[in-house]
């Protein structure tokens, strides 16, 4: 279900997953009944599953929706793992490498453009095993970090700066979500920071040392050598709140449901903060609201410089 005022969206919004649950039990129904065949459609608008239980079957969860989302709801194949028979996870090429060892999966295959052909006795999209597992808020948001990659990327030793990464493009399906590189030149005039870009594909500015990677695993190594990503709604926000690391996530005015509503932190991430637009466009709001923190975190960073100790505290308080 998707849509900025339907009924689903706005009980996620309000945190209400039970009225979320209900309404999507009765959606599922109505699918049983009429017989939709829903396998000509787009994957990312298909529903794969049946409403049948999980419990002592062979599961194969496909990633249909982006990396952010699989990196987000990949979260839940532990709960589902302690209930099926198997777990299989047909996933973006990108992220098995990233995903090699993940918590909950017995085999990890690429996802293709064919009809899988994998074994198994139920189909699940990865964004629908909250539904399946009937996750409410109190079970977010499970152990975090949830992702670990070998040879962790570390901060460099006596820097006394405030290391930030920043993305500033998402996916061109809702530029809403983007923000042009021209309008964070007012982030380089805070004093006490050591820029870097994690926007791959994109140049870096001027004021920023490019640390972006193709490689999913090297930049989630990247991003552990940082004090703090700054991200807009996009993959490199999920990863950082899937890697535990400092993430300050800047919404559109109208935020999708994951990010609920009138609340500057996340159920999702415990190490992330929102920052949202207070109208629509009004990004340089955001921004602003952005460098005044900004500048409370580099003198927390110049204090660890003198003994003092950085902590995910000194990002979320700022």
């Amino acid at each position: 279900m998707t849509g900025a005022t339907d009924p689903w969206t706005a009980a996620m919004r309000a945190g209400d997953y039970a009225a979320a649950w209900r309404l999507c039990d009765a959606v599922l129904a109505q699918r049983r009944r009429e017989r939709i065949d829903c396998g000509r459609w787009p994957r990312h608008l298909q529903f794969l599953w049946d409403g049948t239980p999980p419990d002592g079957r062979r599961v194969l969860v496909h990633c249909y929706h982006g990396l952010g989302d699989t990196l987000q709801f990949v979260r839940f194949l532990p709960a589902l793992r302690a209930r099926a028979a198997r777990v299989t996870l047909w996933v973006q090429p990108a992220l098995l490498e990233l995903l090699r060892g993940c918590e909950g999966v017995d085999r990890l295959a690429a996802l293709h453009d064919r009809a899988p052909d994998l074994e198994r006795d139920l189909d699940v999209e990865s964004m629908e095993l909250a539904h399946v597992l009937r996750v409410g808020p109190q079970d977010l948001p499970g152990p975090v970090p949830y992702l670990h990659v070998p040879g962790a990327g570390r901060r460099p030793a006596g820097d006394p700066a405030l290391r930030v990464g920043l993305a500033w493009r998402a996916g061109d399906w809702n530029p809403a979500r983007s923000l042009p590189v021209a309008a964070l030149a007012g982030l380089a005039t805070v004093p006490g920071v050591r820029w870097h870009s994690v926007q791959y594909g994109d140049a870096a500015p001027r004021f920023a040392r490019d640390l972006a990677c193709r490689n999913l695993v090297a930049q989630a190594r990247c991003l552990q050598t940082l004090d703090l990503v700054i991200s807009v709604d996009t993959m490199t926000a999920h990863l950082s709140g899937a890697l535990g690391l400092p993430v300050w996530t800047l919404l559109p005015h109208a935020a999708d449901w994951r990010w609920g509503e009138r609340r500057d932190d996340s159920p999702w991430y415990p190490t992330m903060r929102l920052f949202r637009q207070p109208r629509a466009g009004a990004g340089d709001a955001a921004l602003e609201r952005v460098g005044d923190a900004l500048g409370a975190l580099a003198v927390a960073t110049e204090r660890r410089g003198r003994g003092g100790e950085f902590t995910i505290g000194d990002a979320r308080r700022s």
